[in-house]
């Protein structure tokens, strides 16, 4: 039985994946900064998947927390299998862009605070030789647009940190995968560009457990992404600065 720490556990994906896991026996702790709300769902997984699941809080941006937090889960759960890092923030880009509280919010949001917990949650599972981390990013991360480079930035440095990270842990059989994920139909995305090819939150979750079960490394969702985005890598800095997509 798989003990997981699902970071974040109050987004659609978060939910969807955390009834998938619970659905093949795994022993889950839903973490994130609504405690009421993390309950709430623990309990709405428990009912649908015939399981029971524990819940707590965590602020990304409390690192000095951070490890005392990661002790407790492991504690409560008699050990520590897997973790899914499912959290973060679009923010608010147009303030990030001229004011560097707004700017630092979004990165500690989205990288360093996922930095801090995965760093932690990865030296467990090297510890014990086994395991699994799944960091949820954005193909927002793959080139920076003037729209949402900050936002963008965050979660590229997110992928190159996880990329290193496996590379790091394979030699300890810990299984790390970066999810690439496009525009998902949620309310962090409602009323944005790209509706056309918004997907449902459960269909996400779906594809990323399927990964997951597979030991994908690195997995666009949905996959059509991965084409979309290695044809606007290809387009010269010279004429990507002025595109408005």
């Amino acid at each position: 039985m798989n003990r997981v720490l699902i970071l974040g556990a109050t987004s659609p994906i978060a939910r969807a994946l955390a009834i998938r896991f619970a659905s093949d026996g795994a022993h889950l702790y839903l973490a994130a900064r609504d405690a009421d709300e993390a309950r709430r769902v623990a309990e709405d997984v428990g009912a649908r998947a015939g399981v029971s699941a524990l819940s707590g809080t965590f602020d990304a941006a409390d690192f000095a927390a951070h490890d005392e937090f990661i002790r407790h889960v492991a504690t409560t759960l008699g050990g520590l299998d897997g973790v899914v890092v499912c959290f973060g923030t679009l923010g608010d880009e147009d303030a990030a862009q001229t004011d560097p509280t707004d700017a630092l919010a979004t990165i500690n949001q989205n990288f360093t605070g996922a930095v801090s917990l995965i760093t932690l949650a990865a030296r467990h599972l090297e510890q014990q030789r086994s395991g699994f981390i799944i960091v949820i990013g954005s193909v927002a991360g793959e080139r920076g647009r003037k729209k949402n480079y900050v936002y963008g930035s965050a979660k590229g440095a997110l992928a190159t940190f996880t990329q290193g990270l496996r590379g790091r842990l394979a030699a300890s059989d810990v299984h790390v995968m970066t999810v690439k994920l496009g525009t998902v139909d949620t309310r962090m995305t409602w009323g944005r560009e790209g509706a056309l090819l918004t997907i449902a939150p459960t269909k996400a979750a779906d594809l990323i457990y399927a990964a997951y079960r597979k030991r994908a490394e690195v997995v666009y969702v949905p996959w059509f992404w991965r084409l979309i985005m290695g044809a606007i890598r290809l387009i010269p800095e010279s004429r990507f600065k002025r595109v408005s997509f």
